[in-house]
């Protein structure tokens, strides 16, 4: 079938070499020796991320601030929220299906509905509507957060529903995607990556969720415009800031517990939040300081815990968003506007009887002010708390979810090859800048360290810190056999890190090159040691993307390779799925540095991760921004020609993509062994 590749196939075995006979020296213990302080990547990306997330501004008139907040707001939607199909999704019109109605309590019923988020993709709700309405009511929308098991049927969140509705209020109560009713593996908050791999922000149904969950409520004939608030615990304190500080709809918020900003994030583990509320390229525009400030003048009510025993401690998370705020609602000559409560009672992570009422009390305050009759106590209702089954929205058959919805996604793309050698070049040229504008790749400047050596009869070994614009420590073991000049290098990288590789190096040593084990950031030695994938999205948030990072740390240790060793032939070679696409990847976006690239279990398709519903928690670099729009294995391979590409095991969808190009004689020495 490969008939015209330009070298025929052949069998890559990874032979294991004879065992090197000193006992204190060996491959296998050179590899094993640690180079960096396990903290230290944690540390790194920390101090870059830190170091990327944009500064409050500070305004010194209400026209200079909106000026700059409506250009915020503008970058964020334009290009955080709505990028790719998010775009046409934008348009569409909010489309509502009213189901039964059901008894709610003394003086309330409960509609149910389900609305469209996306194309296919339908959410559930519940309208509490009190009996007797009369002109304008104040509108609630009711967000919640990671409560998988009961979604929108949390007691908490029915029990505030329902005293809003008791007081004259329409409450909507909104199920989360992912939670209650969207509790499913395609719907994990880490498959929204999928989308983003696609080109598509996965951030767009959950905004659009939010929206037009305000839609629904200013369609009601007794909605009042000029009152409409938003509330939720966790998650729900993530949408609440996120929706209200976006849509100027929105008069009244009081997220509880649901955020910080990124500056805290990162020195607070608990804080790191899921893929949504650190969304990519969302800290290079705004800051969760510039959204709490862009609340103003509208009345706000930050509420925090004081013992939070999940995230966004009191202590830690509070000080910051107000001294971002708090200097802008005096500039508008409303400082009384942006209000703070730290519950104590419990104090953990609630949404209990202390939070509610504070905003029962918000209410009282700008909704019903001068109404003497209006009291925040909590009007008992626990009698009237329903059950799962009783609050159950049907949804319609086959709803999608992030992950089908991003195969619809993939389906659609439509990336080029090229189809004549006269054509390979231009073709590379165009792709080669879209790659590294794709995967934001860097230029490293590289200060080579070498932290120690040791030499043994049979085999001489050296350990490097490669530090790379001062920001990354990357720690690399050169090998080699004494005695000799090798002009050969191979740049070694595993999935389970460096090792893992003995058999690999051992079979490169035996065939006279130098090799350097190398761990780049995120696998081996470098990987972080608690929530790693967490600060993989903070990175991609900040602007950068980790396979960018990761690719780019490959290239500059191949070019610092070839000129301290004086080598004629680099080649990088990588085991596993991610290191193998992070090897095609440094060969496409250098032309010159790598000579050759050798990869063992390479996916036949970035398509497969979606396929097999990998979220950013599994695969934190491989669901990169729009790489699968313009890009799959076969045109990174295509990047790499004419240099040679060993591809072992290759599986039969790459043998298929790559038989499109084979045709081309010179188009690429790819090898595929059986």
């Amino acid at each position: 079938m490969l008939k015209h590749l330009t070298v025929a196939i052949v069998f890559l075995c990874l032979l294991t070499a004879a065992t090197v006979a000193d006992e204190e020296l060996s491959v296998q213990s050179a590899l094993a020796k640690r180079i960096i302080d396990p903290q230290l990547p944690l540390r790194e990306v920390q101090a870059y991320a830190e170091s990327h997330v944009l500064p409050m501004s500070e305004p010194d008139s209400v026209a200079e601030w909106e000026t700059y907040i409506e250009s915020v707001r503008k970058e964020v939607l334009d290009k955080v929220v709505f990028r790719g199909e998010g775009r046409k999704w934008r348009s569409i019109p909010t489309q509502v299906q009213w189901l039964e109605t059901i008894d709610g309590g003394p003086g309330y019923r409960i509609r149910k509905l389900r609305y469209e988020v996306v194309p296919g993709m339908w959410v559930a709700a519940l309208l509490y509507e009190p009996d007797q309405l009369n002109g304008r009511v104040p509108v609630v929308m009711n967000v919640n957060g990671h409560d998988r098991a009961d979604g929108k049927a949390a007691d908490y969140k029915q029990l505030r529903c329902i005293n809003q509705a008791k007081r004259g209020m329409l409450a909507l109560n909104v199920e989360w995607l992912g939670m209650g009713q969207l509790a499913t593996a395609g719907f994990s908050h880490y498959s929204m990556n999928q989308m983003n791999l696609c080109g598509t922000s996965g951030l767009a149904p959950f905004y659009l969720a939010m929206s037009r969950g305000l839609d629904i409520l200013l369609q009601h004939e007794n909605a009042d415009p000029a009152r409409v608030a938003v509330a939720g615990l966790s998650g729900g304190g993530w949408q609440t800031i996120f929706i209200s500080s976006l849509d100027k709809r929105v008069t009244l918020a009081n997220p509880v517990a649901g955020y910080s900003s990124f500056l805290t994030r990162g020195r607070y583990q608990s804080d790191l939040g899921d893929s949504e509320q650190t969304p990519c390229d969302l800290a290079m525009i705004a800051d969760y300081t510039h959204l709490t400030a862009m609340l103003a003048p509208r009345p706000a009510l930050l509420t925090k815990n004081a013992e939070d025993n999940c995230c966004f401690r009191a202590e830690h998370a509070l000080p910051p968003l107000l001294h971002a705020a708090q200097p802008v609602y005096e500039l508008y000559g409303k400082p009384a506007n942006l209000r703070y409560h730290i519950n104590h009672d419990p104090g953990t992570h609630n949404f209990g009887l202390d939070n509610r009422q504070q905003l029962y009390g918000m209410f009282g305050d700008f909704f019903f002010a001068g109404d003497r009759s209006f009291d925040a106590a909590e009007i008992p209702s626990d009698a009237e708390v329903k059950s799962k089954e009783d609050l159950f929205v049907e949804l319609p058959a086959g709803n999608l979810d992030f992950n089908t919805l991003a195969l619809k996604l993939s389906d659609n793309l439509n990336r080029s090859l090229p189809n004549s050698a006269g054509a390979l070049n231009a073709w590379q040229t165009e792709h080669r800048k879209r790659l590294r504008k794709t995967v934001r790749a860097k230029k490293f400047d590289v200060l080579p360290i070498r932290q120690s050596q040791n030499e043994s009869a049979t085999l001489s070994a050296a350990w490097w810190w490669l530090r790379m614009n001062g920001d990354w420590t990357v720690p690399v073991v050169e090998l080699s056999v004494p005695g000799t000049k090798p002009t050969k290098l191979a740049v070694v990288l595993s999935d389970d890190g460096k090792s893992a590789a003995s058999e690999q190096v051992q079979r490169l040593l035996k065939s006279r090159h130098r090799v350097l084990a190398i761990d780049p950031f995120y696998f081996g030695e470098s990987k972080i040691t608690e929530r790693d994938f967490l600060y993989a999205i903070l990175v991609a948030s900040v602007g950068d993307r980790p396979l960018g990072i990761q690719a780019s740390q490959l290239v500059a240790a191949a070019r610092w390779a070839r000129e301290e060793f004086q080598c004629d032939e680099v080649t990088i070679a990588a085991a596993g799925p991610r290191t193998s696409v992070i090897a095609l990847t440094a060969a496409g976006l250098s032309a010159n540095a790598i000579d050759a690239v050798q990869v063992h279990d390479c996916p036949g398709s970035l398509r497969e991760f979606i396929e097999q519903n990998q979220g950013a928690n599994q695969m934190p670099e491989m669901l990169c921004f729009g790489l699968l729009k313009d890009f799959d294995v076969a045109q990174l391979v295509a990047l790499a020609a004419p240099r040679a590409v060993t591809i072992a095991a290759a599986s039969e969808r790459l043998r298929t993509e790559l038989a499109a190009i084979s045709t081309t004689k010179s188009l690429s020495n790819a090898f595929l062994s059986d």
